[in-house]
């Protein structure tokens, strides 16, 4: 192993992909695995992923995680797990909302920029399956509207309020494409905007925008209860 390596680790455990990726500053690597109980399925992958970089544990000077929406449980790995290694490595902790990371791969892509010039006034809009008939949604629309926690109903109403065209990220069910959701009405985002990507991670683990409010978990949804109770 090197001595004085500088790695940011990247990490989601937000939805039912768990995802580690590692950047050196010269390549990222990254290793994903499905499962509930990510608690379990953590370190093996790190420790995978880390092995692949030539890196160590304590290699680790800077940690950026997602910190919601999503699982009650998953968003919690992530956040204990950035809090440990901010003690015992002095790791810097960057986190964002997949709302947020999701908005950035849109506006740096030829797509969204291709509709922007033909609808100046349109906004992005992402949408992400939250459990059975519930969303979640922000609208970026440049008035800091919060995020919102939404029946499949309400999503769809509220969508049709705005008068604005919209550009949609996000996923359906299991990962799947918004068309079945929201069909044609509205522009959607190409799927490898609508996924989290481990390059997003790296690239917003160097802002210092990102270190506000690092350790706050954004989970709209209480554990264990739904809209309707």
């Amino acid at each position: 192993m090197q001595n004085n390596r500088k790695i940011t680790l990247g990490l989601d455990s937000s939805g039912p992909l768990l995802r580690v990726c590692a950047g050196d500053g010269e390549k990222i690597y990254s290793f994903h695995k499905a499962g509930i109980k990510q608690e379990q399925l953590l370190l093996p992958l790190l420790e995978r992923t880390l092995q692949k970089a030539g890196a160590e544990m304590t290699d680790v000077k800077r940690i950026f995680f997602v910190r919601g929406p999503g699982r009650f449980t998953g968003i919690r790995i992530s956040l204990t797990f950035a809090s440990m290694l901010k003690y015992l490595n002095g790791a810097q902790v960057r986190s964002a909302t997949v709302f947020e990371i999701l908005q950035r791969q849109v506006l740096a892509s030829r797509a969204y920029h291709v509709w922007k010039e033909a609808h100046p006034e349109g906004v992005v809009a992402v949408v992400l399956h939250a459990f059975r008939d519930e969303y979640f949604l922000q609208i970026f629309d440049g008035k800091n509207e919060p995020p919102q926690w939404l029946s499949k109903e309400q999503l769809l109403i509220t969508l049709a309020a705005r008068r604005e065209p919209l550009f949609c990220a996000g996923t359906d069910k299991d990962g799947a494409s918004l068309v079945a959701l929201l069909g044609n009405r509205y522009r959607l985002a190409p799927m490898a905007d609508s996924w989290v990507r481990p390059q997003t991670l790296i690239e917003m683990a160097e802002e210092e925008q990102f270190e506000k409010d690092a350790l706050e978990p954004l989970y709209l949804k209480p554990a264990r209860f739904e809209l309707g109770r």
